[in-house]
């Protein structure tokens, strides 16, 4: 289902997997050798759970001192995947092993590789290998080159991280780590690892893609079909028309978002998001670690998220999705300044691994900036017809989906107050006419009883 403004611009987007089913023995085998390179290479010789990669990660994370890689295999990955949830954790862990064993015990090699194939998520909205082939290149599988089946075959271990469309530089190196596995375990020729190391990236044009900041909107019109239509909903293809005017709407959002944080900034810089242990870590593995932690937290418009490298009175350094490095001087660190000093305590502290929020002001260089705790809602309507011309629920959807300005309840006295002015109108007041506000007392026949309206401050104007 495709939600769309009144002037034919894209808002949203629902109920769409990509997924294409495929058997096992229709995948070549250049693309199971290049998964079992990335992800399992003895899938085929272990039971589930792989003793020999369990201590080498036992014995690298020792060396590394960091929990830096779980040896998980394909098997306990579909027990994952299809059972239980993403959490890291002992037990969750533990009972990934033991379904592993009873789903080997059950399934043949080959029938959980044709499950793992179609079920894991690759970004994009793909789901399965084959899907992922036509969301990134357009191809099917079979017309896959090597250098592609080995980008796909990285994807696993963190979608969003290796991401080509969005990270190409952080996922052409995850294809070159696969590469070379395929070269080590001889499932590629020299000359063949060459031509596919050197092979430029080409991906397919991108999907349409949501234009217009309209999440509310869209999740209002989704409830609204679901109650209509139910499943059908999603399946169905419907394409749905707003009131919008998208021009309103991108300018109704602008002006929110600067207000709130024009209005948070006042209060002062509370201190990081959070925190990411990069302690002993450098190059690579550094990079693979900060980018995982990326992939965990969105960005909200231009706030973008980094992680510190560094931290001088006159210069933080804070990493970025795909290696990019913001460097934040001058004018720049004067919001969160008082961060910098060791008069606040250590969680309000800017210092190496401290989650941040930057981004670039209107003269290209990056300012440190932070999420608003304050919320606010924006509705305009046209009058003449009742057409919803821009609607925003909140600060950011993604952070909370919470419709301010249909959800929220209203002080019961300022949602009164359009019907007394629209009273008063239709009697000839106007913004300029005076009120006499002199005591007042007014009888009643009722019991007796008088009645003297009064104004909150007790004084009369």
């Amino acid at each position: 289902m495709r939600v769309y403004s009144a002037d034919n611009q894209l808002i949203g987007e629902f109920g769409e997997e990509r997924r294409s089913f495929t058997r096992i023995h229709e995948v070549p085998q250049l693309m199971k050798q290049a998964i079992l390179s990335a992800e399992d290479e003895r899938f085929y010789q272990h039971s589930g759970v792989d003793y020999v990669g369990v201590l080498r990660a036992a014995v690298g994370n020792l060396v590394s001192g960091h929990a830096r890689s779980g040896a998980s295999t394909i098997t306990m990955q579909v027990a994952r995947n299809f059972f239980l949830s993403s959490e890291k954790t002992f037990s969750r862990k533990f009972n990934e092993a033991l379904l592993a064993f009873k789903i080997e015990h059950t399934l043949s090699k080959d029938q959980i590789l044709e499950l793992y194939f179609n079920q894991i998520y690759l970004g994009q909205r793909a789901y399965g290998f084959a899907a992922a082939a036509q969301a990134y290149y357009g191809k099917s599988l079979n017309q896959l080159t090597v250098s592609e089946m080995a980008m796909l075959a990285g994807l696993p271990k963190a979608p969003s991280a290796y991401n080509p469309i969005v990270n190409p530089a952080r996922a052409k190196l995850r294809q070159q780590y696969v590469l070379r596995r395929m070269r080590e375990l001889n499932f590629i020729t020299a000359d063949q690892y060459e031509v596919a190391r050197n092979e430029p990236l080409k991906l397919a044009r991108p999907t349409m893609d949501v234009s217009q900041p309209g999440q509310y909107v869209a999740e209002m019109v989704r409830q609204a079909m679901y109650e209509r239509y139910k499943d059908a909903a999603y399946t169905q293809g419907f394409r749905v028309f707003t009131t919008l005017d998208s021009e309103h709407q991108r300018w109704a959002y602008d002006a929110l978002r600067a207000g709130l944080i024009d209005y948070d900034r006042k209060q002062g810089y509370r201190g990081p998001e959070s925190f990411v242990d990069v302690a002993g870590m450098e190059g690579d593995e550094q990079a693979e670690a900060l980018d995982d932690a990326l992939s965990e937290i969105r960005d909200s418009g231009d706030m973008q998220a980094a992680i510190v490298l560094s931290a001088k009175p006159s210069e933080v350094r804070a990493y970025m999705r795909g290696g990019r490095v913001a460097v934040i001087k001058g004018s720049g660190l004067d919001f969160a300044r008082r961060s910098l000093g060791g008069r606040v305590s250590a969680n309000q502290q800017l210092r190496r691994g401290a989650v941040i929020r930057v981004r670039a002001n209107a003269k290209g260089y990056w300012e440190i900036v932070q999420m608003p705790e304050v919320e606010g809602a924006f509705v305009s309507v046209d009058p003449r017809t009742g057409a919803v011309r821009a609607l925003v629920g909140g600060f950011d959807f993604n952070r909370s989906g919470f419709n301010h300005v249909v959800q929220a309840w209203r002080q019961p006295g300022s949602t009164f107050k359009p019907f007394i002015y629209s009273a008063g109108i239709e009697r000839g007041i106007t913004p300029a006419t005076f009120i006499n506000d002199a005591p007042l007392t007014v009888p009643s026949d009722v019991g007796g009883q008088k009645w003297e309206p009064k104004n909150d401050d007790g004084k009369f104007a």
